[in-house]
């Protein structure tokens, strides 16, 4: 049974990689933006607002949490989520955990690239979406995002193709 999480940070290229690898192995692939993209819909709200609503209303988080756990459980599956590696590691859940990041200016610029925009205000989306993020996983599940020990693989995305990424995760689940 294959196993796999994908979390990093926004524009670092997880959604990219994980689409990739799902063709490659043949997995579910289960995207948490999207669930947290459609619950922000329903609350008629922005991503940046929707996130200031959550950093006050724990049952979204929890929700979507509870969701990624469930696929989680049921395994073979591709789980990308900010936090789908702390899930599985604090559920003793057996997955591969991968962390993919990439500084912001870069960051940035992908997200301008796919979704069109500014990439000053785009980096600000970000570190503004990046600080939302960290104080309720904080105050939520004592998680620290910068804290990276619970991984099994580190990718900076920066210099590396999407494929190249996928062939990486792909050589360390068949060690």
């Amino acid at each position: 049974m294959t196993t796999i999480t994908i979390s990093g940070t926004p524009g670092s290229g997880k959604t990219t990689v994980s689409r990739i690898l799902e063709k490659k192995l043949g997995l579910k692939y289960v995207y948490s933006g999207d669930v947290f993209r459609d619950m922000a819909k329903k609350y008629n709200m922005s991503l940046e607002d929707f996130g200031k609503y959550c950093e006050k209303h724990r049952d979204v988080d929890k929700q979507l949490d509870d969701y990624q756990l469930e696929m989680l459980n049921k395994g073979n599956v591709i789980v990308e989520g900010r936090i789908a590696g702390w899930i599985a590691h604090r559920n003793s859940i057996s997955a591969l955990k991968v962390l993919i990041d990439t500084d912001v200016e870069t960051r940035a610029k992908r997200v301008v690239n796919r979704e069109k925009g500014d990439a000053k205000k785009r980096k600000k989306e970000i570190v503004t979406r990046e600080k939302s993020e960290a104080a309720r996983y904080k105050k939520y599940y004592n998680i620290d995002l910068k804290d990276k020990s619970i991984y099994d693989v580190v990718i900076d995305s920066g210099s590396k193709t999407p494929e190249e990424i996928a062939d990486i995760i792909i050589k360390k689940i068949k060690r």
